[in-house]
């Protein structure tokens, strides 16, 4: 049976924060890793600790956690007094160094949830869902500069096609773009409900749907997120032990198959052949999810946020 957050503990481990985010895949995902109880693994996206707790329960008292979480808010989950945790409040994009900081140059499981917190998408001023209206902001790290106004205000009419096209899926992107750029003329875009009242006339198909994919495309520009998944993935292939696991939950499909590429050949991008005769460069991985697993039925009956979710999971050689 699940564990059942904040209720008591298990085995002296802490359970998660589940206000904050409901863990996606918490059995499968953890079970992926095949933890030995006296090794280092890495959580690259802490949130609400959920996978992290799982994890811990199958460490000893010589394991080792480290989690990394850009939001500040994560670090409010970390347990009181949980000293197999080291907590990294940076982007797991730079896995390789921290990890080397933290002197665990190499770990015996990545794992990797790259969906949203259901504490994101429901703070208001985070401006991440089309459920609020708030500034339009959607960055996952504070300290950084570009924002989802910024990027409406300031791309080219080019340049938001090709976002909306590539990250969104959107059915009218090139319309939806110059739009955009027609509407900021006569008001820049500072808050969710007038960028969507300013557009509202070009809206196809199911509004939810759409306004879903518009956002979720700002939202992956604004925090640059194909790019710190491809440099995360690549770094992996340095700081896994021999046999180590990497398991990684996608949401959408460019994220998808870029795991799936990546962990097929291990690259992220198509590589020339290395020689004349046309041999390559032996993949490091091998692949333990042949397609990916799913959450079950139950599952996404209970989190409707966990019905777009893969995971994929391959070892170090």
């Amino acid at each position: 049976m699940a564990v059942t957050h904040n209720e008591a503990t298990q085995n002296n481990t802490p359970v998660a924060n589940a206000a904050y985010h409901i863990p996606v895949m918490l059995h499968e995902a953890v079970a992926a890793l095949n933890i030995q109880p006296s090794g280092v693994y890495v959580d690259c996206t802490f949130g609400g600790g959920g996978h992290s707790m799982a994890i811990l329960q199958q460490l000893n008292s010589s394991g080792r956690l480290i989690v990394f979480d850009q939001d500040e808010a994560a670090k409010k989950n970390i347990p009181a007094g949980e000293n197999r945790i080291v907590f990294v409040p940076q982007n797991f994009r730079y896995l390789k160094r921290f990890l080397r900081l933290h002197k665990a140059d190499k770990v015996d499981g990545i794992l990797a949830d790259l969906g949203v917190s259901s504490h994101q998408f429901d703070t208001a001023e985070r401006g991440f869902s089309t459920r609020f209206d708030a500034d339009l902001d959607m960055r996952m790290d504070s300290r950084q500069t570009i924002t989802a106004a910024s990027i409406l205000n300031t791309f080219t009419e080019q340049q938001l096609h090709k976002m909306f096209e590539k990250y969104g899926e959107v059915t009218n992107a090139k319309t939806l773009a110059k739009t955009i750029v027609e509407q900021r003329i006569i008001k820049p875009f500072t808050t969710t409900n007038a960028f969507k009242q300013a557009i509202s006339a070009i809206v196809k198909g199911n509004p939810n749907k759409y306004w879903a994919q518009v956002f979720q495309a700002l939202r992956i520009q604004v925090n640059d997120e194909m790019l710190v998944l491809e440099e995360m993935l690549e770094q992996t292939k340095d700081v896994l032990a021999s046999n180590g696991r990497l398991a990684v939950i996608t949401f959408h499909s460019l994220e998808d198959r870029m795991v799936k590429n990546f962990m097929k050949t291990g690259y992220v991008h198509e590589q020339d052949d290395d020689d004349v005769f046309g041999r390559k460069a032996e993949n490091v991985f091998t692949v333990i999810t042949k397609k990916p697993m799913i959450p079950s039925a139950t599952e996404q009956k209970l989190n409707s946020r966990s019905r777009s979710a893969k995971l994929r999971i391959a070892q170090k050689k």
